[in-house]
């Protein structure tokens, strides 16, 4: 069998549905809409699962979830600082001559030939 077409969100959820309510078996599910019958017990896990997430606490977000976060916010304002640093580095460097680093101009003598 060659790989299942892509269903819309919405048709998937609207198939769930009517799994999950007894209307229809998975079987009957996948054959309505050309899936493996895997798809539609996949598709009807992760809804479940999402439904579970859901009514946890605070959002659904676990400890797991809740340290990633954390951990981007602290990379984020990292990340910020940095930049800031930088724009005031680069600002220094564009404000005038008398601050810029010196630049070599003229030709370059080369050093004593060593025979």
């Amino acid at each position: 069998m060659g790989r299942p077409p892509i269903l819309p969100t919405d048709q998937k959820f609207a198939l769930v549905l009517r799994v999950v309510t007894g209307e229809l078996t998975a079987a009957e599910a996948a054959r309505e809409v050309g899936v493996s019958e895997q798809s539609v017990s996949n598709w009807r896990r992760q809804f479940i699962e999402g439904g579970r997430n859901g009514l946890a606490g605070e959002g659904g977000r676990d400890a797991e979830t809740e340290s990633l976060m954390a951990e981007l916010t602290q990379e984020n304002a990292t990340l910020k600082a940095t930049i800031g640093e930088l724009y005031i580095e680069l600002r220094k460097y564009s404000r005038g001559a008398a601050v810029r680093p010196p630049v070599r101009r003229g030709k370059v003598h080369p050093g004593p030939r060593v025979n």
